[in-house]
């Protein structure tokens, strides 16, 4: 949103309130970046970083303004970018984590596509958090978003409360969608099952519904092997998303379809469309519909601009129950890849929403290098602006780094997503081949953790309401705070039992239930 005046700094400016802030490199005439001195950062502190910025330009009625930081020994190229506008202030937001510490650094804000614009920042703030401060914000965030009090009243046939009543209290399933992907390997194979089974109850199919696996020749259909994974989910009531209908990305599209124009290729995408989700109708809770959509472009490039849009209606038209998903990288893993900005996906959106398509869901896959945690929390709380559901839906890290330091940054990528009230799923792309996995794997070919499965498995029981026991009290009441989900109850009174089962959804209020004995 651009406003007409630029709003108050957040956190007074930080750091930058305390002493009046060095600039350099502005020209009064022609602004061409805005350049702000910083001293003394130091390593591992989570800098967010914050600012309202206006553009004039000739001409100019948008331009992306990219914020960067240059310290002695390295340059972050991307901190934090937003789609500025002339006569109004949208506000940039993002952050940085150093790699060592700077006595001495730079952040500069300019237009990466060198455009004659001129940059105005107002508000400007950089606030340094401590990594303690930082999960103390994200433990509270899941205290008051994941979880929720509640009250049990137990009482007899004529409703008086009763006093001493033992209580057991045990999570049966959860609320919050975590789970991976799976590929044909998992077919016959019970350890690889039973592994599975035990951690997730949400799944998506690595590569087997993909247009090149299903129809690798033209007009040979074949589901047998995705119809025995879904009857894996479907007896583990696991949830699967559906990915994806097309890919827009050449390398991946089958190649007999690569060979296909006009009349021709709409007749077989319909064909695919058709065939996928009349076999697959409401049994899949998600579609990837134009898969990374906003870096590749073969069908819109062969079809005409409106192709997704028709690919929109016609999914939604076959199965409507399922919600239809915009997926693509780069868009929470860095701001550094102009094709994918936080922007340009929310404008995106907003063109296939403005032709009459809704699109209903944020797919960020979240293949990481590094990752930014300040970055990936301006990044979706841009995005929950829109009020759709938002997903990490292809969750891992890069094989360039060793499997201790990738253990890390899963830690911290699943934390930033299971704390950010607007995640409503996180799905690793984890799913195991002889071979290993695309880039990280949980565990050995013998099911024994590596450093990443140990995190998941921590973070598995963290996220679970352990077994409690306890007696009512005076009231015949008993609180406690559990985790959204399912909750099988005992109660016993002398020789009498009852049981119940309760759920647990969000909501700010304490939830009461009575149960009689």
């Amino acid at each position: 949103m651009c406003k007409s005046q630029p709003e108050k700094a957040l956190y007074q400016g930080g750091i930058l309130k305390s002493h009046a802030v060095n600039r350099i490199g502005v020209s009064a005439s022609n602004a061409n970046s805005q350049s702000l001195i910083l001293n003394d950062l130091t390593q591992g502190t989570i800098y967010s970083f914050s600012s309202w910025v206006k553009i004039k330009g000739a001409g100019a009625d948008s331009a992306v303004i990219r914020a960067s930081l240059k310290t002695e020994n390295k340059t972050y190229y991307c901190i934090g970018t937003v789609l500025a506008k002339p006569g109004c202030w949208s506000f940039l937001k993002g952050g940085f984590v150093l790699s060592s510490p700077s006595n001495f650094s730079v952040l500069f804000l300019q237009n990466p596509d060198n455009r004659n614009v001129s940059i105005e920042i107002a508000s400007t703030s950089v606030q340094p958090f401590t990594e303690e401060q930082w999960r103390t914000s994200q433990q509270y965030m899941i205290n008051s978003q994941r979880k929720r009090a509640v009250t049990i009243h137990v009482s007899n046939g004529h409703g008086e409360g009763l006093r001493g009543a033992a209580i057991d209290i045990r999570q049966v399933s959860k609320d919050f969608p975590f789970g991976s992907a799976i590929a044909q390997t998992i077919l016959g194979n019970l350890p690889y099952q039973n592994w599975f089974i035990k951690r997730f109850h949400a799944a998506v199919f690595e590569n087997e519904l993909k247009w090149y696996a299903t129809e690798p020749e033209q007009g040979k259909v074949n589901y047998t092997i995705p119809d025995q994974m879904l009857r894996f989910v479907r007896a583990n009531q696991i949830i699967a998303r559906g990915h994806n209908i097309v890919w827009e990305d050449p390398k991946y599209i089958p190649a007999w379809v690569s060979n296909l124009t006009g009349p021709e290729l709409q007749s077989a995408v319909n064909s695919r469309i058709q065939s996928l989700l009349n076999k697959y109708k409401e049994e899949f809770i998600h579609w990837d519909v134009s898969n990374e959509m906003l870096h590749f472009d073969f069908y819109e490039q062969s079809l005409g601009p409106n192709a997704t849009l028709h690919f929109c209606k016609a999914a939604h038209k076959l199965d409507p129950l399922a919600t239809l998903f915009m997926n693509d990288f780069n868009v929470v893993e860095t701001c550094s890849d102009i094709n994918s900005t936080v922007d340009i996906y929310i404008s995106r959106l907003r063109e296939l929403e403005r032709d009459g398509v809704s699109m209903d869901g944020i797919g960020l896959e979240g293949h990481f290098d590094v990752p930014n945690p300040p970055l990936i929390r301006a990044t979706i709380d841009r995005l929950a602006t829109l009020g759709l559901p938002i997903w990490l839906t292809e969750v891992d890290i890069s094989n360039t780094l060793d499997k201790e330091q990738q253990a890390i940054y899963l830690e911290e990528v699943l934390r930033e997503g299971f704390s950010h009230p607007s995640v409503n799923g996180i799905m690793l792309w984890t799913a195991l081949h002889p071979n290993g996995c695309y880039r990280m794997c949980l565990t050995d070919n013998n099911f024994q953790n590596l450093p990443a499965g140990d995190v998941v498995d921590k973070l598995l029981k963290e996220w679970q309401t352990g077994e409690i026991e306890g007696e009512t009290d005076e009231h015949g009441s008993y609180s406690f705070h559990g985790f959204l989900g399912e909750y099988q109850i005992s109660v016993k009174y002398g020789n009498r039992t009852a049981n119940s089962t309760i759920s647990l959804c969000r909501g700010d209020e304490t939830k009461h239930y009575n149960i009689q004995i």
